[in-house]
């Protein structure tokens, strides 16, 4: 790569992107508790950021490719310090639902860098540079709830100027140092309504891509009521729920980064999804039973490596199943289904928190996923093993 200085801030992008999504996880529950927010509310706080975020993702995409790159990345950054400004200074219910809508509604800077990415590199050089968001999501999950926990000793407002701070420099590095790229890739800006009944047709695919709607909408019910759990459960503040949401954050990290290749290499793809399903549903069940902290880190532990061996395998599975001409097509409708699952989540979630009891909420994402294992792997033994011979990267 002749000129990385691009690269390095399109990674910082990301970075911040992550870092502020990972400051939220433990941050917003108790924040949004302090101002008198219902667990329903607090779920609604967190779907309002996905679906706003689904809704504006293809018109920047459209916006990118006919203003270019650069000018999108730098609004989409503006709107997340404001997001974080708001947040910081938030005393109200509605400030919140503002700061977060505002985030949504410009976070769609990740699809934006992606297309810079591939702008700025020869196709040789692609795969490496596309590592840089895999990295950078890695790293945002890990610090993002660590600084989260770390500062909100001091006060809930400390991470969100963190956040805000480290926003407003990638804004100064991008206007500084980037420039703009050439339009040689469109992004891809596929339809839901359009796209996703004809490839919910096709068996395998479809019911892949319900696998990855279903998954993302467990996960989501998880990450966004266990600061809450922890609270109610164990009596924990921000502080304990962001190392251990970075604890997990660090052990995805590992995972993806090497051993779930590994493993697809030994027992191949579907074997590993099923597992990795099968163990994210244990941990979950677990955790939503227990009383004693030791032993509801553990199950959180098992639940991040199930999660960690389970996504990318399932990224993989869909991509093999995929005609290589509607790979673009497919990952934006998996990425689409994505923040669907982020938008129901999170009120499924804090609903059940709230009328049912923390333990339910966790214990019906935990059956859901175990239902996801008992169709991966049938599709296991009814099928032969998709991309065995290729590793997985993780990336994302």
């Amino acid at each position: 790569m002749r000129n990385r200085r691009p690269l390095l801030i399109i990674f910082l992008i990301i970075f911040v992107n992550l870092l502020g999504f990972g400051i939220i996880i433990p941050l917003l529950p108790f924040y949004a508790d302090h101002v008198g927010a219902t667990p329903f509310q607090i779920g609604l706080l967190f779907a309002s950021y996905s679906i706003c975020q689904l809704l504006a993702t293809p018109i920047l995409g459209n916006l990118s490719d006919r203003y270019g790159r650069r000018p999108i990345l730098l609004l989409s950054l503006l709107g997340t310090v404001v997001s974080f400004v708001l947040l910081a200074v938030a005393n109200s219910l509605w400030l919140l639902f503002a700061s977060r809508i505002i985030d949504g509604l410009s976070g769609g800077n990740i699809s934006t860098a992606r297309a810079y990415i591939s702008d700025v590199t020869e196709k040789e050089e692609r795969a490496q540079a596309f590592g840089l968001i895999g990295a950078a999501f890695g790293l945002g999950f890990i610090f993002g709830p660590a600084l989260g926990g770390l500062l909100g000793k001091l006060s809930y407002s400390a991470p969100a100027w963190a956040a805000a701070g480290l926003a407003f420099v990638a804004l100064v590095l991008t206007w500084v140092g980037l420039p703009e790229s050439h339009h040689r890739v469109k992004v891809a800006t596929p339809s839901l309504r359009r796209d996703l009944p004809r490839l919910l047709r096709r068996p395998t695919l479809g019911t892949l891509l319900l696998v990855n709607l279903l998954l993302w909408t467990s996960l989501a019910v998880y990450e966004t009521t266990f600061a809450l759990f922890g609270k109610y459960r164990f009596g924990f503040g921000i502080t304990e729920v962001g190392y251990i949401l970075a604890l997990a954050g660090l052990i995805g990290a590992i995972i993806q980064g090497g051993l779930v290749g590994l493993f697809t290499r030994r027992f191949g793809e579907q074997p590993v999804l099923a597992g990795g399903l099968l163990l994210t549903s244990l941990g979950l069940g677990v955790a939503s039973l227990v009383h004693t902290v030791p032993v509801f880190v553990v199950a959180i532990v098992v639940a991040s490596v199930g999660a960690a061996l389970a996504h990318p395998t399932l990224i993989a599975l869909i991509s093999h199943t995929a005609d290589p001409q509607e790979q673009g097509s497919v990952h934006g409708i998996s990425g689409a289904l994505g923040s669907l699952g982020r938008t129901v989540g999170p009120v499924w979630g804090n609903s059940f928190l709230e009328f049912f009891g923390e333990g339910v909420a966790f214990f019906s994402a935990a059956a859901v996923v175990f239902g996801l294992a008992l169709i991966a792997g049938r599709l296991a033994t009814r099928q032969p093993v998709l991309g065995k011979q290729e590793a997985i990267s993780g990336v994302e």
